[in-house]
């Protein structure tokens, strides 16, 4: 299932930027998987905390940073849609570890990263990613010696405060796009909607600016005074919708909460909807059964089937609906998804679904491997 969220992508408000898009109203079931390897430790000198500022110190500037630290821009393949996506993301260490939003590299088959300090562009691998925050660390592979973003984890930010915002602006890719405005209100929430499956996630404690963030910038740093990273900016994208509280503004996760993210993928730690590693693909189509479908809103209505994929091989069937999953139920194309990311390819599982007539059967599928959800 795919979950859009952005700060500067093309073609929609906000977010990823999506290239020649091809409109797909069902989800695809495809699934994380948990590895196991061990993910290098990241350096310290790429989560450097700004010591807390008194009430007593004099006001902070009012210019705007200078700095652009360790901006990347990112491209994706979306082989299953034939699409593509840009957005941004943030070097937080030299061996190439880059911190980006979840729904830029969500449903990726192919990720290319081009580092802007050195021009050089790398194909990158997802490490982990947490959807319902939409966060995803990635690793641009062979890069070494690249110069790392400093990050504030303090907290330390007010409303008024200057800020910067630094992107892949209509995934244009070349120098970052540079955008100015203050800090408008802290700890935000907004609903974020995956149209491919209907399915949403709260993001709270969110940054709101009116720097004017664009689709592409999704994944990009928001920067202090000092030119450290206070938050990731995200928004909406081609498949993924916002209601925004307070009108059009442009919203960005705090590095506080992004870093934790982060150290939990590095430890191999999958709890709190984190996912490490590859991800398991079933391979359906799948939409909300309708009463003319022969459901009554539950489960996941099959409205294709992937060629190649497990589904199809192990033959399951369109115009069916997917009721279990292990023998525990599936009550939307969500939730099927998050029963999926449970396993690992190569995992076996039982799915169970139902015809139009009510009959129920059970079909072993064997997962394969598949983009990140």
């Amino acid at each position: 299932m795919h979950e859009s969220r952005s700060g500067r992508g093309a073609g929609t408000a906000g977010g990823c930027v999506v290239v020649a898009a091809l409109v797909v109203a069902a989800a695809f079931a495809l699934v994380s998987v948990l590895l196991g390897r061990p993910i290098p430790g990241l350096q310290q000198q790429g989560d450097t905390v700004a010591a807390p500022q008194s009430t007593a110190e004099a006001p902070r500037s009012t210019k705007p940073s200078g700095r652009r630290p360790g901006v990347v821009n990112i491209f994706t393949e979306q082989g299953l849609r034939n699409s593509g996506a840009a957005g941004t993301g943030i070097v937080i260490d030299p061996s190439g570890l880059v911190l980006t939003n979840n729904h830029v590299i969500q449903g990726a088959t192919e990720i290319r990263g081009t580092n802007t300090d050195n021009r050089r562009t790398y194909r990158a691998e997802v490490l982990g990613y947490q959807k319902a925050g939409d966060i995803a660390l990635i690793r641009l592979t062979g890069a070494a010696g690249l110069k790392p973003a400093v990050f504030d984890t303090s907290g330390d930010t007010r409303r008024g405060d200057v800020v910067t915002a630094v992107g892949n602006a209509g995934g244009k890719g070349g120098n970052p796009e540079v955008v100015t405005g203050t800090i408008t209100a802290l700890d935000r929430e907004i609903t974020a909607t995956d149209q491919s499956d209907g399915s949403s996630e709260r993001l709270s404690g969110l940054i709101e600016t009116n720097a004017p963030i664009k689709p592409g910038d999704s994944g990009g740093p928001l920067l202090n005074t000092k030119g450290r990273v206070i938050g990731m900016n995200t928004a909406a994208s081609a498949n993924y919708s916002m209601k925004l509280e307070g009108g059009s503004r442009g919203y960005a996760i705090t590095s506080r909460q992004a870093m934790a993210i982060v150290r939990q993928i590095q430890r191999g730690d999958t709890s709190n909807g984190v996912h490490i590693g590859r991800t398991a693909l079933l391979g359906v189509q799948v939409r909300t059964p309708t009463t003319e479908s022969g459901g009554q809103g539950n489960g996941a209505f099959i409205t294709g089937l992937i060629p190649g994929t497990p589904a199809e091989r192990d033959g399951l069937r369109r115009s069916t609906t997917i009721v279990a999953l292990d023998d525990e139920p599936v009550d939307s194309p969500g939730g099927l998804t998050d029963l999926l990311l449970q396993h690992q390819p190569g995992d076996t599982v039982r799915v169970i679904w139902m015809d139009r007539a009510g009959n129920r059967f059970a079909t072993p599928v064997t997962l394969g491997n598949g983009p990140p959800q």
